[in-house]
């Protein structure tokens, strides 16, 4: 039941970003004149909710723009009605709903869909990960010397030694392709489906990757802050790869 209610909200979500993809919208801002929130966002965030308080109504949900409904439950929902906003905002079709469930601490389902692809992403712990339901996997990769990564960059931060400009330099002055999506969520599925062998970032929320980060793990990756410890989605820093070249982009990435 849990499954098919993720599924139902994740469509519903995708259905208004399909509705306002290229069209006429308002745009807000929040904290920085670049972070952005639209009225999609807002409205698939709202179909999102209804979809999944019409099967459990009494479930935690922590979602981007409206925050957190609490309620004494042990599942909680981890909610992006449109991870890639600014992409979103400006027509790029790199735009996404991200769905993760949590019981009990321990994040058990995640969906990320991106209807302008067609590309569902969906993974249950201990089950694997599937792409429109084909089971998907890591890349074989071993040398980060031909590794193609991703990354991501908040829209300001402190300039302080290792900073993310820091960090991407470090890798782009190897020679190595370094790609920027503009979604996490994104980022981390096609890490799963082995497009890209390495992603990481320095800031992320929540939502940004509760989904993701499942995907990645049943998908035979290894996902962990920057110390190398157990990731969880309300640390700031993730890296996530195959697991072949995890250690070699952890001691970059912590080469300062």
């Amino acid at each position: 039941m849990l499954k098919s209610t993720l599924l139902k909200a994740t469509q519903a979500g995708a259905k208004v970003l399909q509705e306002y993809f290229n069209g006429t919208f308002t745009i807000s801002h929040k904290d920085t004149i670049n972070n952005l929130v639209t009225e999609a966002d807002k409205k698939a965030e709202e179909a999102i909710i209804a979809a999944i308080r019409e099967d459990y109504p009494d479930h935690y949900i922590l979602s981007e723009e409206i925050g957190e409904l609490r309620q004494d439950s042990t599942i909680k929902w981890i909610i992006d009605p449109i991870d890639g906003t600014v992409n979103f905002a400006h027509g790029i079709p790199l735009c996404c709903v991200s769905i993760g469930v949590e019981q009990d601490g321990e994040m058990i389902l995640g969906a990320v869909y991106n209807p302008l692809m067609n590309e569902l992403f969906f993974a249950q712990k201990g089950f694997g990960a599937t792409l429109n339901d084909k089971r998907i996997s890591v890349s074989a990769k071993t040398s980060m010397s031909n590794a193609c990564l991703v990354t991501g960059f908040p829209y300001n931060w402190e300039e302080t030694a290792n900073n993310p400009l820091n960090v991407f330099e470090r890798f782009i002055r190897q020679g190595l392709p370094v790609r920027r999506l503009g979604s996490a969520a994104i980022d981390l599925c096609w890490v799963a489906c082995g497009r890209f062998d390495g992603f990481w970032e320095h800031h992320l929320n929540p939502w940004d990757s509760a989904a993701g980060y499942l995907i990645v793990q049943e998908a035979g990756g290894r996902v962990t802050d920057f110390s190398g410890n157990a990731y969880s989605p309300y640390q700031k820093k993730i890296l996530a790869t195959n697991g072949h070249i995890h250690a070699d982009l952890l001691k970059e990435i912590n080469s300062i």
